[in-house]
C-alpha cells in the first residue's frame, strides 16, 4: 500500500474579492492586465494599492514575486507581501506565506512558523491549510506527532473535497492511525479520492478491490482502478496491472501484457516489476518477448495511455 503523500503546492490563484468602491477600478485593470498577460500593468495597478494596506493586492503582489511575473522572482518580497496581506487574516496569504516557511523559500525552513500561518488559515476553513496541518501533525513537523489531531484537520479538508486528503485519510484507517483500523472507510475515502482522479488513491482502490478488503473482492473492478492510475505514471499500479494479466484475474491472461507492465513498472521505478518481467519471461517466445518490448516503448510514448 502507498504511503501518506506528504506534498504541499504553492496556491497561485489571485484573489478575486470585493475591494473598496474607491479602489475597485484600479484593482480590477490590474486584473484584466494580469490575465492578459500584461504583468507591467499588474503592478502598476496593484501596488499603489498594496501599499495603501489593500490586502488583496498585497496577495496578488506575493503571487508575482512568488511566481517571477512581471518581476524578477523573489522569495523575500513575495513573503514581505503575504505577511502583510496574513496580518489583515486573509487565509489565501496565510496559507500560501506557510508554505513559504515549509519550503524554506526566501529563508530557512521553519516549520514551526509554517504550523502558525497554517492553522491561521485552516480555522477559517481554507481546505487546503487543513491538509497542510494535517501533514504536520502526521509527521511531527513543527509540532509534536499527534496522529488523532491529524485526522481531525484531513477529514476537515476531505469533507471540503481536498483529493489528497481524502486519499491520507483512508491511509489513516487503513492503517489505524488516529483511529480505529477501518477498512470500509479507507476504501469510502479511497474511492472519493480515486473519482477526482488521485492516481495514488486509485491504486489503493484497485488493491482493496483484488484483495476484497471493505469491499467484495471483484477484479474487473481492480482492474479499472489499476488502469487508471498506470495511466498516470502510477508505478505500483503499472506492476499491479502486469500481475493481473499473468494470472488472467479480471483480464484474460495474457504473457506479452504481463511482461509489458512488469518492463514499465520496473522501468518506473517498481524492483518488483523487473522480477514480474522475468518471471513470465521464461514462458515465453523470443518473438513474445520482442512483441513485449515493443509495445512497452509504444506504450510510454503514449505516456500509458491505451495501453
Amino acid at each position: 500500500m502507498k504511503n501518506i503523500t506528504a506534498t504541499l503546492c504553492l496556491t497561485l490563484t489571485l484573489l478575486l474579492g470585493s475591494v473598496g468602491m474607491s479602489e475597485s477600478a484600479g484593482f480590477q485593470k490590474g486584473l484584466n492586465a494580469y490575465k492578459s498577460g500584461d504583468y507591467a500593468t499588474a503592478l502598476r495597478e496593484w501596488e499603489p494599492l498594496a501599499k495603501q494596506v489593500n490586502a488583496l493586492a498585497q496577495f496578488n503582489l506575493g503571487v508575482m514575486y512568488s511566481d517571477g511575473k512581471g518581476v524578477t522572482q523573489d522569495y523575500k518580497t513575495a513573503v514581505k507581501w503575504y505577511k502583510l496581506s496574513a496580518e489583515q487574516g486573509f487565509a489565501n496569504a496565510q496559507y500560501n506565506l506557510g508554505l513559504m516557511y515549509f519550503d524554506g523559500q526566501g529563508f530557512l525552513k521553519d516549520y514551526k512558523t509554517a504550523v502558525k500561518w497554517f492553522k491561521l488559515a485552516a480555522e477559517q476553513g481554507y481546505a487546503a491549510a487543513q491538509f497542510g496541518l494535517g501533514v504536520m501533525y502526521d509527521k511531527g513537523q513543527g509540532v509534536l506527532q499527534d496522529y488523532k489531531t491529524a485526522v481531525k484537520w484531513y477529514t476537515l479538508s476531505a469533507e471540503q473535497g481536498d483529493a489528497v486528503a481524502q486519499f491520507n485519510l483512508g491511509i489513516m484507517y487503513d492503517s489505524g492511525q488516529g483511529v480505529p483500523q477501518d477498512d470500509k472507510t479507507a476504501v469510502k475515502w479511497y474511492e472519493l479520492s480515486a473519482k477526482q482522479g488521485d492516481a495514488s488513491a486509485q491504486s489503493n482502490l484497485g488493491v482493496r478491490y483484488a484483495k476484497g478488503k471493505g469491499v467484495q473482492k471483484d477484479y474487473k473492478t481492480a482492474m479499472k482502478w489499476y488502469r487508471l492510475s498506470a495511466e498516470q505514471g502510477d508505478a505500483d499500479a503499472q506492476y499491479n496491472l502486469g500481475v493481473m494479466y499473468g494470472i488472467g484475474q479480471g483480464i484474460i491472461q495474457d504473457n506479452v501484457y504481463a511482461h509489458m507492465w512488469g518492463n514499465i513498472a520496473s522501468s518506473n521505478g517498481n524492483e518488483n516489476g523487473g522480477k514480474l518481467r522475468d518471471f513470465v519471461e521464461k514462458k515465453m517466445t523470443p518473438s513474445q518477448i520482442e512483441t513485449a518490448q515493443k509495445l512497452a516503448r509504444k506504450c510510454v510514448l503514449k505516456k500509458y495511455k491505451w495501453c
